[in-house]
């Protein structure tokens, strides 16, 4: 029989739900078999653990709906650091991906869930593409290991490539492309040991070539979504993130990149996409027309200088938001706080980049209004719950699964605000993580992962580091 758990005298409380749902007056919070039980004055009961929280704030914790766990030893590259996205895939993650064994890729995904973890990060999708022919080592089983002891949901986006572009064509035998029978297999596999299609699932598998432009002929793509479909898997791939991806659907197949996703059967509500940066008119409204969702990662996107996505039209127009932090080879802090910060900043600047002055037809001057603390936890909490088809994540409310980031505010960056409830995202930085519990189950203690010890952990990356560079 569970403990009750008792959180209370927070500061504030932030539910990541819509409207004036978006806060709750607390102060206190009760967790029982892993979900949560009540939320209110609460008074403590007979044998509950009791956390006094006067000191935080509570968040619904994040849900990352995109990342590349593995480019967590990739950070900074200098022969990546200043390019756009095809130089920037050719000079770092091609040119590294073959020289990863289990025993790197262990430690790359153990760096990037601890890091995730400190942001209050209590679900992750990773797009994860490592995988060929012949392959010595399980990358799939390495995640799922990884995340179950860190106490995480994963969700494992299971990349592929059928067939290689140019830019790979000269690299090694490791990164040759997978047929699509093996691939199919696979998943079958897959979805056999780990999806579970509970609403509160701890595990999930997702179908997920690397991008439909690119990694696989159009009939090959529609069988892949017949597939998941039959195996009640979702579907998720990277689509529009810069202008390339225009210039070569028009020229492939005469249509917009989501024109040619909607031709093979990729749009729908089982169905999100990163990035979505560059779109049309006509292609937002086809996205929110069929349901199909979106990876919001700012700060990739900004740092490899492909623009800054269309969240507020995308929503008006019906595509469920979330956010993920992309992989950190492209992100060089990859984790939740620093993503959400990005993401409430980014959005306002963009309207605001779109003013004019009056005297040529103006109506506005800037872009504050565009995006609200209360939307960006939305986004990267219920709303990520939403693409991934979590139905238990929706919100910090009475009967949704516990997964709660309580964050202590002691730092002199968030000293004298007036809206402590705001802090974690409008202040940036990263908080103290009092605790992050997931299903209920308290998963960081007083900023401290159980069984992880960072500075060795920071040893081993540092050593990785340099056999990274030595063979290259």
């Amino acid at each position: 029989m569970s403990v009750s758990i008792l959180i209370r005298n927070l500061q504030a409380i932030m539910t990541g739900l819509p409207g004036a749902a978006a806060r709750h007056a607390g102060p206190d919070i009760r967790i029982d078999n892993g979900a949560v039980a009540a939320i209110g004055k609460l008074a403590p009961l007979p044998g509950e653990r009791v956390i006094d929280a006067a000191d935080c704030v509570a968040y619904p914790a994040w849900v990352n709906t995109h990342h590349h766990l593995f480019q967590s030893l990739l950070k900074g590259d200098p022969l990546g650091i200043n390019a756009t996205l095809t130089p920037w895939l050719a000079a770092t993650p091609y040119r590294y991906r073959a020289k990863f064994d289990a025993e790197l890729f262990r430690l790359a995904a153990r760096i990037g869930m601890v890091e995730l973890m400190r942001s209050g990060c209590g679900t992750i999708a990773d797009h994860n593409y490592l995988y060929y022919p012949g392959m010595p080592f399980d990358t799939s089983e390495i995640l799922f290991e990884e995340a179950e002891k860190l106490g995480l949901r994963f969700v494992l986006c299971r990349g592929t490539a059928t067939r290689t572009r140019q830019l790979e064509a000269e690299l090694p035998s490791a990164l040759r492309p997978e047929t699509l029978d093996g691939f199919l297999q696979d998943m079958a596999w897959l979805a056999k040991r780990f999806h579970d299609p509970s609403p509160a699932a701890m595990r999930r598998v997702v179908m997920a070539p690397t991008t439909p432009l690119y990694s696989a002929a159009p009939e090959e793509l529609r069988e892949m979504a017949q597939a998941a479909r039959a195996l009640g898997l979702r579907l998720h791939s990277h689509l529009s993130e810069t202008v390339g991806y225009q210039d070569s659907a028009h020229a492939m197949h005469g249509c917009t990149p989501v024109e040619f996703c909607e031709r093979i059967g990729w749009l729908g509500q089982d169905v999100w996409f990163a990035h979505l940066v560059k779109l049309d008119e006509e292609e937002i409204r086809l996205l929110g027309a069929t349901g199909t969702g979106i990876a919001h990662c700012p700060q990739s996107n900004g740092r490899l200088g492909s623009g800054i996505a269309p969240i507020r039209a995308l929503e008006a127009a019906g595509v469920p938001v979330s956010i993920g932090v992309d992989g950190a080879a492209s992100n060089e802090a990859a984790d939740m706080i620093s993503e959400t910060h990005a993401a409430w900043l980014m959005q306002r600047a963009r309207r605001g980049q779109q003013a004019t002055p009056a005297f040529r037809g103006g109506s506005y001057e800037g872009g504050a209004d565009e995006a609200t603390v209360e939307d960006v936890v939305r986004w990267g909490s219920s709303g990520g719950a939403k693409v991934l088809g979590l139905g238990a994540l929706d919100g910090l409310r009475v009967g949704q699964q516990a997964d709660i980031a309580l964050y202590r505010l002691d730092d002199p960056r968030y000293f004298g605000l007036h809206d402590p409830a705001i802090g974690p995202v409008a202040s940036g930085g990263r908080p103290t993580l009092k605790s992050l519990f997931v299903a209920g189950r308290e998963v960081v203690r007083e900023d401290a992962i159980p069984n992880v010890d960072l500075a060795e952990l920071g040893r081993q990356a540092r050593d990785a580091v340099r056999k990274l560079l030595a063979s290259s």
